[in-house]
């Protein structure tokens, strides 16, 4: 897939990550989700080893992701990687039985407590999508280290245009926690499901329903 960001001209392209490039999409994904409420909560920032516990955590969801071959992309411009995007096919259920050798790991890692309210929040969120087979974007995140503001937008739009060539999905969902990033979304017809609510925290299902591939 390739795409022109307008606001520099310069070609951007969105590609399948390598093996290379799975400890260079952790650190962007530490980086992107260190602050996110749903991932504090659950791995207690409040405690001295929340880094540690949050890059286990995110290292296992990437190999879990990647031992069950689900879709690791890259926006890439050139040889740099601007931001990665992790999705799970209609194939693949959330809780599906994939998940028990990364689940073993999560409680060695993460503990018993955080990796019961991980898959909470899984099963939580997939009883709330409005389809049976779908898409979902557990993760998409920018490279702190380029600022370029149309290439997120660009990436969201090569991955919906990606699902939308896909005949046995319905469409793609995500969940927000931070309202700051809807705009982002809706400015690619994805639409407020629900809010949902964990503990403290709340946020709001999104979901893009599948649209006529152009």
């Amino acid at each position: 897939m390739q795409q022109t960001d307008t606001a520099t001209e310069q070609a951007l392209t969105v590609e399948v990550l390598n093996a290379e490039q799975l400890k260079l999409a952790a650190s962007i994904l530490y980086m992107a989700y260190h602050d996110d409420p749903l991932l504090m909560q659950i791995f207690r920032a409040e405690q001295t080893d929340y880094e540690k516990r949050l890059r286990s955590a995110i290292r296992e969801d990437l190999a879990a992701f990647w031992d069950a071959g689900q879709p690791l992309l890259g926006l890439m411009q050139g040889e740099q990687l601007l931001g990665v995007a992790c999705i799970t096919t209609p194939s693949s259920a959330l809780s599906g039985d994939r998940f028990w050798h990364w689940r073993l790991k999560m409680l060695l890692t993460a503990g018993l407590l955080s990796t019961r309210q991980m898959l909470e929040k899984e099963q939580k969120i997939h009883a709330a999508m409005p389809a049976e087979r779908y898409h979902m974007l557990a993760f998409l995140a920018r490279n702190p280290a380029y600022h370029q503001p149309a290439a997120m937008r660009t990436f969201l739009q090569a991955i919906d245009h990606w699902v939308d060539l896909e005949p046995e999905s319905e469409g793609i969902g995500v969940f927000v926690t931070l309202d700051k990033y809807l705009p982002l979304f809706h400015q690619d017809d994805y639409q407020k499901v629900c809010t949902l609510e964990f503990q403290t925290v709340s946020g709001t299902l999104l979901f893009r329903s599948k649209q006529p591939a152009s």
